[in-house]
């Protein structure tokens, strides 16, 4: 074990470590030492605060069990909240009705499948440190600014380095979901996408197959983190090559120099951007649709991207294309202007995007009721008209008012042959009803 050195020690004692004093927390650490139980800031919150950053969660450890924290709060009249976490030795406590608390009980992993882990308790902070993914995530932190440091955490996040806990196999095999979590940690520590060690690497290609044991959403939230984040597209490419494609819902053979180019135009694309990228068409896109279990926005803008994302256009009109794609489109308008973003982004025509995001898309003017009130029949006829109409106001570059396009409704129903608007119209010869 290792504790903070004075420069360490000052950076603990930041503006960051102060906020996170707030008066609860101090409340709840007091209620543990009446009672004689260690507790502590434990994982992520300890990595942020020692790189200066604000915690965007406080996980607290204790050597207290739960139904000793239970005893605990309910002497001390304490509300506790969600006890669904209570199996895994996390008790949720409310403080001044203001802030609330996860707490959990220091633990070993008994028995592991690759996906979960049944725990025992225990009072050694080391043994509950050694269960964890990497050594970035296995510090503890008192109150005081003390850290507690079994595996050179300290020493790796200043170095930049991401590393497992003890041997990188057993760590993967413990829950396979680890070899994400690594890529995603070293896309946000590593200042390059190089300086993997060698040994990490040979156990994540010995242990890929593991994933299939892994449900697409788990393998979606980690993944998702990791195209967005810095090096997405290296990492992802490097996942490739080390053989996770298979068991995370891509092709064979993704299409990683598609993937290249996309990422060196724009590294700022959303996630499902990205993922079209390794694909070749929309079957493709439903295949990992089908593994990963996309929200329905993330599916519809990964199959919109592939589908969009050749066209050719006119040289002349080139905006013109996307603003009529944005007012044919049966999505919500707030989707397809995300939707177009994306694929201009994707074609890194980046000046073209700023200008479609600064366009309002129009309205078209006509509804069924006009087409009533200027005569035209019922039936599948209407939106063979309104569909003309659209077009007329599309070609005047969305100029042409309502009143001029219901005063065109006639001339476009003189246009179409008198048997279409026969056969579409509900007014058509009925069928005959054949009696048994």
């Amino acid at each position: 074990m290792t504790t903070l050195n004075m420069k360490l020690h000052s950076q603990i004692k930041s503006c960051q470590f102060e906020k996170v004093l707030t008066p609860e927390l101090q409340t709840l650490s007091g209620l543990f030492d009446k009672y004689g139980y260690e507790i502590r800031i434990a994982g992520g919150a300890v990595r942020d605060l020692l790189m200066g950053k604000d915690p965007s969660d406080v996980d607290l450890a204790t050597t207290a069990t739960p139904d000793q924290m239970k005893e605990m709060f309910n002497k001390e009249e304490v509300r506790m909240i969600n006890s669904k976490g209570e199996e895994h030795g996390t008790i949720t406590a409310r403080i001044h009705d203001k802030e609330n608390f996860e707490v959990t009980t220091l633990r070993i992993d008994k028995v592991t499948d690759g996906r979960h882990a049944s725990v025992e308790f225990t009072r050694d902070w080391q043994l509950d440190a050694n269960r964890r993914d990497l050594t970035i995530n296995s510090m503890f932190l008192g109150l005081d600014g003390t850290l507690y440091d079994f595996f050179s955490g300290a020493d790796d996040l200043a170095e930049r380095r991401v590393r497992f806990v003890g041997e990188p196999a057993a760590r993967i095999q413990e829950d396979y979901l680890r070899i994400l979590r690594y890529f995603r940690f070293f896309g946000r520590i590593a200042p390059s996408s190089e300086g993997h060690e060698e040994e990490t690497l040979t156990a994540i290609r010995n242990n890929v197959s593991g994933m299939s044991r892994i449900s697409g959403e788990r393998i979606w939230t980690e993944w998702k983190k990791i195209l967005v984040g810095n090096h997405g597209g290296e990492l992802t490419e490097l996942m490739v090559n080390l053989g996770l494609a298979p068991y995370i819902g891509l092709p064979t053979n993704p299409n990683l120099p598609e993937l290249r180019k996309v990422w060196s135009r724009n590294s700022k694309l959303e996630a499902p951007t990205l993922l079209a990228s390794l694909l070749t068409d929309q079957t493709d896109g439903l295949g990992l649709h089908s593994r990963l279990k996309l929200s329905g926005l993330e599916r519809d803008l990964m199959l919109f991207v592939i589908q969009h994302r050749l066209e050719t256009r006119e040289s002349d009109h080139i905006l013109r294309h996307y603003q009529w794609l944005a007012v044919d489109s049966k999505f919500k308008t707030a989707d397809t202007r995300l939707y177009i973003d994306q694929v201009l982004k994707y074609r890194g025509e980046l000046d073209l995007a700023s200008q479609f995001s600064g366009w309002e898309i129009p309205r078209f003017p006509v509804t069924g009721n006009h087409l009533k009130e200027a005569g035209c029949p019922p039936g599948k006829i209407m939106s063979v008209v309104l569909d003309l109409l659209k077009q007329q106001w599309k070609e005047s570059d969305f100029q042409m008012g309502m009143e001029i396009l219901v005063e065109k409704i006639p001339a476009v129903l003189d246009s179409l042959d008198p048997e279409t608007i026969e056969k579409l119209s509900s007014k058509g010869p009925k069928k005959r009803k054949i009696s048994k």
